[in-house]
């Protein structure tokens, strides 16, 4: 019965949230032949739909984490809302761009784009393989323990790493590089987002304060 709820809450969002980006895509650009449009949907919820299906069959608790997303920080609230807020932005900018033809990219760089999106989405998959504790929300589970191998070797948050790759490659998919100064925003917010998350961990987790010792960069190796 869980897994069938799961199941029912995953295509919800899955859905809900295509329906959304479509709108805030398509109706700027006041038409359906927005071909960049259409790239960006399927290689974001297409490999979306499968790796829901994925973790609940194989791990129906990481999908439940996966699925909660209320804050009950308010820093990590605003985060969200910033986020919202720039991808709303970023996406309705993309298809006036489109309509009005203000600055548009050439078709490979569209593509290129796409296939740095595809690794992004394989690294993706690898950080939940790692990291059975991660949750959207900032928060320490019980019994969570501090995962160092792996991209964890490298970087403390190999997740926000590739989103962040994920993300400025989005208005680039879209062919908009007026919206990719947009998302130009994002690094900015994450930061923010994890400056609260590592003083939660050290508090509550014991070892990430060793952790911390161990792995200098947060984001990006030999910068931040």
């Amino acid at each position: 019965m869980m897994t069938k709820t799961l199941f029912l809450q995953a295509i919800g969002k899955v859905a809900l949230g295509a329906a959304a980006a479509g709108l805030l895509i398509f109706l700027p650009a006041g038409t359906i032949l927005y071909w960049n449009g259409w790239l960006f949907m399927g290689i974001l919820f297409i490999p979306m739909f499968f790796a829901g299906i994925w973790m609940m069959l194989k791990n129906p608790e990481l999908l439940r984490k996966r699925l909660h997303t209320r804050e009950t920080q308010a820093e990590q609230a605003l985060v969200i809302k910033l986020s919202g807020l720039m991808f709303v932005a970023g996406f309705v900018l993309a298809g006036f761009n489109f309509r009005f033809q203000w600055l548009v990219l050439p078709d490979w760089a569209s593509w290129a784009a796409a296939a740095v999106f595809a690794l992004s989405y394989l690294l993706y998959g690898e950080v939940l393989r790692e990291n059975t504790y991660l949750s959207r929300t900032v928060e320490v589970q019980e019994g969570q323990k501090v995962i160092d191998t792996g991209l964890y070797s490298i970087v403390r948050h190999p997740m926000y790493s590739v989103t962040v790759l994920m993300f400025l490659t989005m208005p680039l998919i879209l062919g908009s590089p007026l919206s990719f100064a947009i998302f130009l925003s994002y690094p900015a917010i994450i930061a923010k987002r994890i400056k609260n998350e590592e003083k939660v961990l050290a508090e509550g987790l014991a070892g990430y304060a060793a952790y911390q010792k161990k792995v200098k960069y947060k984001l990006v190796p030999f910068l931040w």
